[in-house]
């Protein structure tokens, strides 16, 4: 029977490569001349150190531009909360969400049974599994899955007939 994996996977390596961009492009250029402002990435979690809210938001924005010319979406990004650090500088941690969260893997497994389409779907870790009688299905079952306008994007790999 034929079936795919549906994931939601960042490439960490990218991620390492577009900080050493940004890293490049804040050394350069004139408006961050002689700030402490820094970006670091350990397994996962992308570390911004600005020194104001202004030049925390100024890196954000080059950090979306860089990450996604590198193919990591907006949506694979999560933005925790703004912590003050020493004087007026802030921190901001970002994480890469890597595969699926329990709650999004439920309603993707509940909304493509309400479809009813003949397909089982199964929760696999940080995956879904989805197995069909025919290749039709399964490709039906991607068009319904990016229909629905998830913020997390998601990849279909694994594909076997």
């Amino acid at each position: 029977m034929p079936s795919f994996d549906v994931v939601s996977e960042a490439n960490l390596s990218e991620v390492d490569n577009a900080i050493g961009n940004i890293t490049r492009e804040i050394s350069t250029r004139y408006d961050f001349k002689g700030s402490k402002s820094t970006v670091e990435h350990d397994d996962g979690v992308i570390t911004i150190h600005a020194d104001d809210d202004l030049k925390l938001k100024q890196v954000k924005e080059i950090l979306q531009g860089n990450l996604q010319k590198r193919g990591i979406e907006p949506g694979q990004l999560d933005y925790q909360k703004v912590e003050q650090a020493a004087g007026q500088s802030v921190r901001q941690k970002v994480l890469v969400k890597q595969g699926l969260d329990k709650e999004l893997a439920k309603q993707l497994v509940k909304d493509i049974k309400a479809s009813k389409m003949k397909v089982q779907v199964a929760i696999q870790g940080e995956e879904l599994r989805v197995t069909g009688k025919k290749r039709d299905d399964l490709q039906e079952v991607i068009a319904f899955l990016k229909g629905l306008g998830i913020e997390q994007p998601l990849q279909y790999k694994n594909f076997r007939d």
